[in-house]
């Protein structure tokens, strides 16, 4: 609750609502994302041009 509430300041509705595998993901267990490069950025640009 102390992770959720206060550090991640979530509303206790939306903390409620979360799922263990969203609580999980917030609080970085499954570590950092990894970045795209500028060659994705690049493909998915091209792929959706809007």
């Amino acid at each position: 609750m102390t992770l959720g509430l206060s550090r991640l300041r979530l509303s206790p509705e939306v903390f409620w609502g979360l799922s263990l595998p969203e609580l999980a993901a917030m609080a970085g267990a499954f570590g950092q994302p990894a970045g795209l490069s500028r060659r994705d950025v690049e493909a998915l640009m091209a792929r959706f041009p809007d």
